[in-house]
């Protein structure tokens, strides 16, 4: 009895990529590089000589890309012509379909008692990240930010975790992009340039629902600019993380305990909602050290069980930002939104330095928040009842304290090292909330300068007198 015949492959160029990995495959050579771009793609797709193909399928089992390479009964058979497929529905449904049930919990594990440290910003920042369980970090270097990343490459292997350097800024989010994936705390150190290389990867991490830890130490820019600090990517951290309907916890430190403090909430606000966190730090409080105490417990984290993590319980889980269908996608935005609103009702942190009976508020975030405070306590002791809102959420801004202090409040004036972001969070977060604001005056700086104690405190006075 002869043999069945098996069907030869053939190729639809719109789909090859060019990848070559077919041609590794083939163990007849009948296929070649091609040399002619395809005009519908902009790529060059193999070539083809099947005179000496045994039908043995190799080349469609290697193409990665699906229908790049099919066999050659479908080519004419309208039935059994392939429709393109939602990438959710395509493998069925899931192993292990009780998603709540199926979630490993984090162990809080106690630490012995210690005297306080004295640490610079980012060291405090990997210390944070270390104590919440983050084993994995991927980033290039970049001042001011590279020491944390630096102190992860020492610490790491010791831990039986991984430091990669990724080629880029780009690379290192995908990383990310997969470890976070796999449910596995991950973050990067990064400053300004870097981080406008990552915004596409952040939108496809949000798409996806895949949480990580951003620690921006944002320097003068625009353009490489300098190594100075500066408060300029707020706007990026706030409204532009990538294409499409982003959004994300925004926490702003302003002392090296905070770096650290917030460094650890953020891996357990990213799972807690499944997004990526930014911590946006400036180069000044980067590199500045202070005095850091250690909490009492760090975390052995779990896993989700939404995770990719390679075994039963988790197979035909599924990471991916793809909603083919409109509808999908609509309904996929819906969920996104919904997630972001419960995100601005309950995660809004705010300090508050004598505003219970302030009549000029002097609101500012990061370092200038420290220059602010000293401002403040002068003007009360010249007779100005100044105070301080210091937000700590910049998405979400913490509207819902400043609603409840802004009765008295006559006049605002926003601190910043920078051209106005801040202001515009403030002046938008108030016109959502339908406040009508008090004048608002402000000190800015910029090129990595930061503004004095001297100025801001000359503000607060000089406007005091126009006032009255």
């Amino acid at each position: 009895m002869s043999a069945p015949v098996r069907p030869k492959p053939f190729l639809q160029p719109e789909y090859c990529k060019g990848c070559l990995r077919c041609i590794e495959a083939c163990p007849r050579d009948c296929i070649q590089p091609g040399t002619e771009i395809n005009p519908a793609t902009g790529l060059v797709p193999v070539v083809m000589d099947l005179t000496n193909c045994n039908g043995c399928s190799l080349c469609i089992q290697a193409c990665p890309e699906p229908y790049g390479l099919r066999p050659d009964n479908l080519r004419f058979n309208p039935e059994q012509d392939f429709v393109l497929e939602d990438p959710a529905k395509l493998f069925g449904e899931r192993a292990v379909a009780n998603l709540s049930e199926g979630d490993l919990p984090d162990d809080a594990i106690a630490l012995p008692p210690c005297e306080p440290l004295v640490l610079k910003g980012t060291y405090a920042a990997a210390i944070g990240a270390l104590l919440a369980g983050c084993r994995h970090v991927f980033g290039y270097p970049i001042t001011p930010s590279t020491e944390g990343a630096e102190l992860m490459a020492k610490i790491l292997p010791k831990l039986d975790g991984a430091f990669v350097q990724a080629v880029s800024e780009v690379a290192a989010v995908n990383m990310m992009y997969g470890a976070g994936g796999a449910g596995l705390p991950c973050m990067t150190f990064t400053s300004s340039p870097g981080f406008s290389l990552m915004l596409e990867g952040i939108s496809y991490m949000i798409g996806a629902e895949v949480p990580a830890v951003f620690v921006n130490i944002m320097r003068g820019g625009p353009g490489l600019g300098n190594i100075g600090p500066e408060q300029a990517d707020i706007k990026l951290a706030c409204r532009g993380l990538g294409h499409g309907n982003t959004r994300a916890i925004v926490l702003a430190p302003s002392t090296p305990q905070e770096m650290l403090d917030l460094t650890r909430e953020a891996f357990a606000l990213s799972f807690r909602y499944r997004n990526p966190v930014i911590v946006l730090g400036d180069g000044y409080l980067g590199q500045m050290t202070g005095t850091v105490r250690l909490p009492a417990t760090m975390t052995r984290p779990g896993l989700p069980a939404w995770a990719v993590w390679g075994d039963r319980a988790h197979r035909h889980n599924l990471i991916t930002s793809i909603c083919l269908a409109e509808a999908d996608l609509e309904q996929h935005n819906e969920h996104l939104n919904r997630k972001y609103a419960n995100i601005a009702t309950c995660e809004q942190r705010v300090e508050c330095h004598r505003c219970s009976d302030a009549e000029v508020l002097v609101v500012a975030c990061n370092t200038p928040a420290r220059m602010a405070k000293g401002a403040v306590e002068a003007a009360r002791a010249a007779g100005v009842a100044a105070g301080l809102f210091r937000p700590i959420t910049l998405w979400p801004f913490p509207i819902d304290t400043l609603a409840d202090i802004m009765l008295g409040v006559q006049r605002i004036v926003v601190v910043e090292a920078g051209p106005g972001q801040l202001e515009d969070e403030l002046r938008l977060a108030l016109s959502h909330a339908g406040i009508a604001p008090p004048l608002i005056d402000h000190v800015r700086r910029c090129g990595g300068i930061l503004p004095s104690q001297a100025e801001i405190l000359e503000a607060l006075l000089v406007g005091e007198e126009v006032l009255s």
